[in-house]
């Protein structure tokens, strides 16, 4: 009896020292806070958002090894890396990002970690009881302010299975990395859809590449539809999920140039690898997507109907800022499908219409 007091004792102390640390603005000002933000903002895939909560996680983090250290807990000053990986729950996650905010959640705490895994800021491991977080130390020269990340310019370009395939698909199993894992799929399962894809219509499958390097960083997948596969637009969306599953049947037939019957595209993936996701290279996929689907009214004349299916949240809110309108949802899962009219994408001024779109 006597152990387990002291033990839950120590529980509620860990608990309440916890809940205290969590205030970070009184352990790192906002002061502080500002002058380590406005060096990270403008980096590749770092918005004012993401830098935001990337510095209030690196202060608790610091904070919390301090007091697991036995060391007393002051006000920082500045950050320096701590040593491993500190435990850090979605919950207090949460309570760090958004704890003035009404949007927060933690699953969305959770996606904003992922995030930050994906830009290279963090690692995260699973210890057995805890997730765990190591801030990275491939951030030397954080007090040196870095135009780097401003210079990089991009070109939309037709995809090549034989180089884009891999690096393509890498960052899709990233971006979907934060998906129950019986949804998304492995690189190596999407490289060989990829290729598959453009097997069949090589036409719709864009890609954004930085100038420097050619490496692609960005795909448009847009699929015209067989007549035959339409109803599935108007079945629930996970039943016709493939790009991220391992089933090798495909639910929708890709039409064959010159059929006329084919009125529907299937925007099958439209994603930026979030290290280079900005307003710009947004701007300048969508616009590549609107001269794409001219072209492919070449091949099919009678296009009118855009569907998306809106697996990611930023996708869904890329969605809605461009007119995109939902029009069924699965009842077991937040996927939807979405429905735009051709003539309306391409009457878009693409600029205007995603200028407030945020893109934490």
């Amino acid at each position: 009896m006597t152990v387990l007091l002291l033990l839950l004792r120590r529980i509620y102390w860990e608990s309440s020292v916890v809940k205290d640390l969590l205030s970070i603005d009184e352990w790192f000002c906002v002061e502080h806070q500002l002058r380590y933000i406005s060096l990270l903002k403008g980096r590749v895939g770092l918005t004012r958002r993401r830098s935001e909560c990337f510095v209030k996680l690196w202060a608790y983090l610091l904070l919390k090894y301090q007091q697991q250290l036995g060391n007393a807990v002051e006000p920082l000053k500045e950050l320096y890396l701590p040593e491993g990986f500190v435990p850090c729950t979605h919950r207090e996650a949460n309570e760090l990002f958004y704890a003035d905010e009404d949007r927060g959640s933690e699953r969305a705490a959770g996606m904003m970690i992922d995030k930050l895994v994906a830009l290279g800021l963090i690692e995260k491991e699973f210890d057995g009881n805890n997730i765990c977080i190591r801030i990275c130390s491939m951030m030397p020269d954080i007090n040196q302010s870095t135009q780097v990340a401003q210079s990089v310019k991009f070109f939309t370009d037709n995809f090549n299975p034989r180089t884009d395939a891999i690096p393509v698909a890498t960052f899709l199993a990233r971006n979907y990395d934060w998906m129950n894992k019986k949804i998304h799929g492995t690189p190596q399962i999407i490289a060989r859809k990829l290729r598959n894809y453009a097997k069949q219509y090589s036409k719709g499958m864009r890609v954004l590449r930085r100038c420097d390097t050619q490496d692609a960083v960005g795909i448009c997948i847009l699929h015209p539809v067989a007549s035959e596969s339409e109803e599935n637009f108007f079945l629930p969306a996970t039943k016709s999920l493939h790009l991220t599953i391992s089933s090798q049947t495909d639910p929708f037939n890709i039409a064959k140039p010159g059929d006329e019957d084919c009125t529907s595209v299937f925007i099958r993936s439209f994603e930026i690898d979030s290290r280079y996701q900005h307003h710009d290279s947004l701007c300048q996929l969508l616009k590549d997507a609107q001269q794409t689907f001219i072209n492919m009214q070449g091949d099919f004349p009678n296009l009118c109907d855009l569907y998306s299916m809106t697996i990611h949240p930023f996708v869904q809110s890329l969605a809605l800022a461009l007119g995109f309108q939902k029009t069924s949802q699965d009842p077991h899962i937040s996927i939807n499908w979405m429905y735009m009219a051709l003539d309306k994408y391409l009457a878009l001024d693409i600029q205007q219409a995603v200028s407030n779109l945020k893109l934490d």
